[in-house]
């Protein structure tokens, strides 16, 4: 199979770099837990969102509801910020004794802390879990190393195109239907009104780069006999990398300025009415909304090669595991399965914004709230994910691909030896991680 990969804000992408950092750490002791308990104190750690009481209520009623079903058991949640999530994650996995017995984490990461010991195969327990039949796939695999199931999906992110319908009315256009038209639009509204970007891009935009890559046919690695080889210097991968770069320039977001943005400073341009359109995930609905082109701005799906085609998005988000080291894991699986379940996924929408991983439940969410629709078009017509291989946390980490765009796009390097120089980095880590 081809693997290839959001996030739950802007923030948390960044965050999430700095998480991957770590997916390479030593492999651990044995922390295998001996016993089962089926009663006392089940540590539970999720992470801290920038408005986080929502999501605590939603957390407290599950909880609740757990306390409630298992006499003597308690759950005792700690919200860890962001910032600190990598280091004590891997501390946590090296320190059982102090170790929490269920944590959430980035999705990106599944495979590097499979490596590291830290996560308990719960396949059996997912596998009989009624409600899990109706996660999406790309979901799933963002929880699968090999044949084994590490957790349970939480919620899932992509992202589509943000455009400035005020802008477009004034212009005379309508939202581009093809990658081509993408380009071209974005240049037109560039020359009619310097001033703004006609799309807002990033060098050090991974995650907007991607579709690019992939609607031209390319991926980032290929999989065989659970191994992986870069496939990002591919003849259909570079097409990719080069129509991407087309939009970096004078003619729409100068080199100079645009080089270094990253997905929040696209985002950014774009609220602040600097770009007349964006990438933008379905987190990044909050920031734009309370920016400058609330009332002037709608989404579509982003456009692939042909008319009528949606450009593979990457499909990111969080999920939540019980540690191999749990002293608790039938309740931990209970109270993973309460979190993860379909009515907290539910309230986390409603409270957060947060997609949910079912399809039946997203299907909900968007007659409730008609923004989703674009991401949830985006998420159906196949979305994709990074290699499930513990490498990845340090190509991340180590900028491989903001690097070679970022090369590209300066005009440092062309194509084709930017991306033959990032294909033998990944393959060295690829051949680290064994």
């Amino acid at each position: 199979m081809k693997l290839i990969a959001r996030i739950a804000s802007p923030v948390a992408a960044l965050a999430l770099a700095a998480l991957t950092g770590v997916a390479c750490a030593p492999q651990t002791s044995d922390t295998g837990a001996k016993q089962d308990d089926k009663s006392g104190t089940l540590r539970v750690w999720l992470f801290q969102e920038v408005n986080n009481r929502p999501k605590e209520q939603v957390v407290d009623a599950a909880v609740t509801a757990f306390e409630k079903a298992h006499k003597g058991a308690k759950a005792e949640v700690e919200y860890i910020p962001v910032e600190t999530r990598a280091q004590r994650i891997k501390a946590a996995f090296n320190d059982p004794k102090s170790a929490p017995d269920l944590i959430e984490y980035g999705n990106t990461d599944t495979a590097g802390y499979v490596k590291d010991g830290g996560l308990a195969d719960i396949g059996a327990e997912f596998d009989a879990w009624d409600e899990a039949k109706d996660t999406d796939p790309t979901a799933r695999q963002s929880v699968t190393v090999g044949t084994k199931v590490y957790g349970a999906p939480l919620f899932v992110g992509v992202r589509a195109l943000y455009y400035r319908t005020d802008v477009f009315k004034d212009l005379g256009i309508e939202p581009p239907r093809t990658q081509a038209e993408l380009i071209t639009t974005a240049k037109r509204i560039h020359r009619a009104k310097p001033g703004m970007y006609g799309l807002a891009v990033g060098g050090a935009y991974t995650y907007g780069a991607m579709p690019f890559i992939w609607a031209n046919g390319g991926e980032l690695a290929e999989e065989s006999g659970g191994s992986y080889t870069a496939a990002i210097d591919s003849p259909a991968a570079q097409k990719g990398i080069t129509s991407y770069a087309s939009l970096f320039g004078d003619d729409n977001c100068p080199a100079d300025k645009c080089a270094s943005m990253g997905g929040n400073a696209t985002v950014t341009a774009f609220a602040s009415g600097k770009a007349a359109m964006a990438i933008g995930g379905d987190f990044s609905h909050q920031a734009v909304e309370a920016g400058t082109v609330k009332g002037a701005y709608a989404v579509v799906p982003l456009p692939g090669l042909k008319e009528g085609e949606i450009a593979p998005a990457f499909a990111g988000g969080n999920n939540l595991g019980v540690l191999k080291s749990s002293s608790h894991r039938t309740l931990a699986v209970d109270l993973m399965k309460r979190l993860a379940g379909k009515e907290t996924q539910a309230r986390l929408f409603d409270a957060m914004g947060f997609l949910p991983t079912y399809t039946d439940v997203r299907a909900e969410a968007a007659q409730k709230e008609p923004f989703v629709k674009p991401f949830i078009e985006t998420l159906g017509a196949g979305a994709k994910f990074v290699p499930a291989s513990p490498a990845w946390g340090q190509i991340d980490a180590s900028l491989v691909l903001p690097t070679m765009f970022q090369e590209v796009v300066s005009g440092k390097k062309d194509v084709a030896t930017a991306s033959a120089e990032a294909a033998k980095k990944m393959d060295a880590a690829f051949a680290d991680a064994g």
